[in-house]
């Protein structure tokens, strides 16, 4: 399989947009013609998640070439929301998108091991996310589990949740605990690199903070950018634009509620609201105004 970095460069370029739209599907904020038509039960919960999901793909894949379904919405439907997401990581690999898989796995030994063999074998993703909270140990099997396959991770540096700072901005041997994150996270990323010049341990890094993206890309030249918080959660355009190399590469930006959801549960043409979102976003994040 081709490296990693390579692919993903791949996919960003052949739409042109570092756009990656994020499927977190919400049964309260379903189209009322999908949600009416399943039980509000967990299995048919899952079925309508399905339903809706796959529908966005079709909707989406014409604009951008990454996608990141939100594993912990389909788990809360039980075991029929896990075959929901299988199908819906399978359509994705069908029409030639670029998976990230947003689970923030974290543990040691077999468990992180398991939890790679889920991630890559089960449910085919081209990245995994990753809490690096636990140390080395925990996010070496998954980085030797990715490598043997050519997949990837993407590593909590500096998320964009408001909490964030309680333990991210602690002050470690003089530098915020954040950064000694992104230091591993280089270290791992540098030990294979692929033709692109990136390598396959990505860091994520919240577009609200535009000067830590800014301090973090000089940090991390080799390590793809995977930049929540732009959209609904208030980050702009402008914000992340720090993120990026000056070769336009180096980050992909996600929506999820911003292109996903742009409408109220009751209206007929929620499908031509996402296009009209997600071809707005696509082009907000342009390569060619993001270099």
């Amino acid at each position: 399989m081709t490296h990693f970095a390579d692919r993903l460069a791949a996919a960003v370029r052949a739409k042109g947009t570092a756009l990656c739209v994020g499927l977190d599907p919400r049964r309260e904020s379903l189209p009322k013609s999908v949600r009416d038509r399943h039980h509000d039960t967990p299995d048919g919960t899952a079925v309508a998640y399905e339903e809706f999901c796959l529908r966005v793909l079709d909707i989406v894949t014409p604009r951008v070439g990454v996608v990141k379904p939100q594993s912990a919405f389909f788990e809360a439907c039980g075991p029929a929301g896990v075959v929901a997401l299988q199908r819906v990581m399978r359509r994705a690999r069908q029409l030639g998108l670029f998976t990230i898989l947003d689970a923030k796995r974290g543990d040691i030994a077999s468990t992180a091991a398991a939890y790679a063999t889920a991630a890559f074998d089960v449910m085919d993703a081209d990245a995994v996310t990753v809490n690096p909270y636990l140390g080395r140990d925990a996010v070496e099997p998954l980085i030797t589990a990715a490598r043997r396959s050519g997949r990837g991770l993407f590593v909590l540096v500096r998320t964009s949740n408001p909490g964030a700072g309680l333990f991210q901005d602690l002050n470690c041997d003089g530098r915020p605990l954040y950064q000694h994150v992104a230091a591993a996270v280089a270290f791992w990323n540098g030990e294979n690199l692929g033709a692109c010049g990136y390598g396959d341990v990505g860091a994520v890094v919240g577009a609200n903070h535009p000067n830590e993206l800014k301090l973090l890309r000089e940090q991390l030249p080799q390590v793809w950018f995977l930049v929540p918080g732009y959209g609904a959660q208030g980050g702009t355009a402008a914000d992340v634009r720090a993120a990026f190399r000056a070769d336009g590469l180096g980050a992909v930006v996600n929506s999820s509620r911003g292109v996903t959801f742009p409408f109220p549960p009751d209206d007929a043409d929620w499908e031509a609201a996402i296009k009209i979102a997600v071809d707005r976003a696509a082009v907000e994040l342009a390569l060619d105004r993001t270099g």
